[in-house]
């Protein structure tokens, strides 16, 4: 989806897109007509089990209305795919959509997983039981507020020769080194789903190509990429089903590919003025809005976001009565567990997102339907002359008290040994994607610092976040969320620094994501002089240490376990309000990140992954402190947010 700034109550005010108008075609921005684009019975691909005659969709003879909502199989344990899918049918939906996340399937190059909670075959296969058809979006771009947009983090790792900060990989590009992983990646997984398409039996109706290009501010050859996007589509099997792209209305001619559906994307409050700009630009073809945001998603450090359901309600029943097809983003947000929350830019800043995926969907990221699902519900149920499934029962939430975290243990201990080298390197370079990572090195003798005073500490860039510390006592903090780059320390010759940074998540929409490398990227500079002989120790955290742990106190940056216990597993919201800034995993999995500047207060902790009797909690806190304590409560906190420091060093 595109980012967008704007209020979360937007009523019928536009959105301001933050991009440019400037994609406008020129040059080698060769764009397609409105004549060239037009889709009807001569151009659309009558064999597929869906396809379009005149203004309509066709499904298997019969005419077809798309009622979808976006859901995504990383974003809710596998244990619980089969109630969100069974919520949705019971909507009155008839149909998922659902991306697929390169970095998830191909952790090293050419070595896949589509195991455990990565079988997005058998999520398909699932949403087919429950009686929905699937709208499948494979990428190899997805956005989505994930991190890279999706792209495996190795994409990044080598250089060019003129300049090592920056990756010789061109993302979204017709460079032959990004398109053969692009295509290597796109046949394995037609392996996996073109057999489930619908002309083999199988739930896939439709195919995206590639995702909202026209708001990828490039002055490349637009057409050729996404052509030999479109190729490597249909070399992967999924010509059998309807192949389409999809943008914001002024984007359509940048990102459309002639002989296509075009369909369009927009947010709440938009349908008046984007519907008629497809249908000005592709007058002969149904109306697909393949994204409706009907929510918004936070950042940290901002206000919680929530939605005008009473528009969002509205601009439904119009769609429905007019016979456009649509997909609501998102039916459920679900979370992004782990490291793999996103962040946006408009080109300057950045926004990490938090791994709260909630979205003020219909249904909420604990799978509990809102008041808008129903009124959703009625809706579809009232426009489709259909009467919905029942809705499942959704068991209470769990409230226990709280959890002691008794045992602790530095992250200091025991770190593992680490890469030696002249100046920094990013995570990528030193084969790491996600977490933490470290750089050690001592001020060389011959670096001049006034003695008994501070001198500037400079990182720039830093993706995304660093805690500066002088001979193992903490110096302050450099936020690349708040523009920051340098920080006074009073540091000098032959004392220890240590420069903890943590990937707060990698941009996922514009072309930052291009050079959006985690860690170090540049020179670290002491009063201007580059700091030189690195130690650099990765930390990617997958899982907690596991030994170690003391009854001792344990304060700065340490790990903490402890125990909760539970008679019947179900599902709750680890109240993190307690703690600074860290991560929290239980039984293993690794719910995702807290920070106290809000708007998130707790973690989502899914009754799936729990279990009778006595459960593991660790947690990582970077500013932890004697006994802290979490508590598991039947519903989410939020924070107001933290105003940032004023003693903040920009550039």
């Amino acid at each position: 989806m595109r980012e967008f700034s704007r209020s979360p109550d937007v009523g019928r005010k536009r959105w301001t897109l933050l991009l440019a108008a400037g994609l406008a075609c020129s040059g080698a921005n060769t764009c397609p007509s409105v004549a060239q684009i037009r889709v009807g019975p001569s151009d659309a691909v009558a064999t597929t089990p869906l396809h379009i005659e005149g203004h309509q969709f066709v499904l298997k003879g019969k005419p077809f209305q798309i009622l979808s909502g976006e859901l995504e199989y990383a974003r809710i344990p596998r244990a619980d795919w089969r109630d969100r899918l069974r919520k949705v049918r019971a909507m009155g939906l008839n149909t998922v959509t659902v991306y697929v996340f390169w970095n998830l399937h191909e952790t090293r190059p050419g070595v896949f997983d589509f195991s455990g909670q990565n079988d997005v075959a058998e999520f398909l296969r699932e949403a087919q039981k429950e009686g929905l058809y699937v709208v499948l979006r494979p990428g190899p771009y997805v956005c989505a507020e994930w991190d890279l947009g999706g792209y495996p983090a190795w994409l990044l790792k080598d250089s060019i020769a003129a300049d090592s900060s920056k990756p010789s990989m061109l993302l979204r590009s017709s460079q032959p080194e990004y398109l053969a992983a692009a295509r290597r990646w796109m046949l394995r997984l037609g392996e996996e789903l073109a057999p489930l398409q619908a002309s083999r039996g199988g739930p896939i109706i439709a195919v995206q190509v590639e995702n909202e290009y026209g708001s990828f501010n490039v002055k490349e050859d637009r057409q050729q990429y996404l052509r030999q996007v479109l190729q490597m589509v249909r070399d992967a099997g999924f010509g059998e089903s309807m192949l389409y792209t999809a943008d914001g209305g002024e984007e359509l001619p940048s990102g459309s590919i002639p002989g296509l559906l075009a369909a369009i994307d927009f947010g709440t409050g938009d349908e008046l003025h984007e519907v008629p700009l497809l249908q000005t630009f592709q007058p002969n073809a149904p109306v697909f809005i393949a994204e409706y945001w009907d929510g918004w998603f936070d950042h940290w450090g901002e206000k919680h976001q929530v939605t005008n359901a009473a528009v969002q309600e509205s601009e439904l029943r119009t769609a429905i009565e007019k016979g456009y097809s649509i997909s609501l983003y998102m039916v459920e947000g679900g979370t992004s567990f782990g490291w793999m929350n996103g962040a946006n830019s408009d080109g300057d800043n950045y926004q990490p997102d938090v791994s709260s995926y909630d979205y003020d969907a219909p249904i909420d990221e604990s799978g509990r339907p809102r008041a808008k699902y129903f009124a959703m519900r009625k809706i579809l149920a009232e426009g489709t002359h259909q009467i919905p499934t029942p809705v499942p029962d959704s068991p209470p939430m769990m409230t226990l008290p709280g959890v002691q975290l008794n045992q602790s243990r530095s992250l200091w201990t025991n770190l593992p040994s680490g890469i030696r080298a002249d100046s920094p390197l990013s995570m990528e370079q030193v084969g790491q994607g996600y977490g933490y990572i470290l750089y050690r090195t001592t001020i060389a003798a011959e670096t001049k610092t006034p003695l008994g005073d501070t001198a500037l500490l400079k990182i720039d860039p830093l993706h995304s976040y660093a805690r500066v510390y002088v001979d193992g006592r903490l110096a302050g903090t450099i936020d690349r969320r708040l523009g920051q780059t340098q920080l006074r320390v009073a540091a000098h010759a032959g004392q220890r620094l240590d420069l903890l940074v943590e990937n707060s998540g990698r941009i996922n929409f514009t072309t930052k994501i291009r050079g959006e490398r985690a860690g170090i990227l540049g020179d670290v500079r002491l009063d201007n002089q580059a700091l030189h002989n690195w130690e650099i120790v990765p930390l990617p955290m997958g899982a907690p240490p596991v030994d170690g742990y003391t009854e001792a106190t344990c304060t700065g940056a340490c790990f903490y376990r402890g125990s909760l216990s539970v008679t019947s597993p179900g599902d709750t919201f680890l109240n993190t309000s307690s703690l600074s800034k860290g991560v929290v995993w239980v039984n293993g999995h690794l719910l995702g990140r807290f920070w106290n500047i809000g708007p998130m207060g707790s973690l989502y902790l899914p009754g799936a992954w729990l279990h009778s009797g006595s459960n593991d909690v660790t947690v990582l806190d970077l500013d932890g402190g004697s006994s802290p304590s979490l508590s598991a409560d039947d519903h989410p906190t939020y924070l107001d947010p933290k105003e940032p420091p004023k003693s903040a060093s920009k550039p």
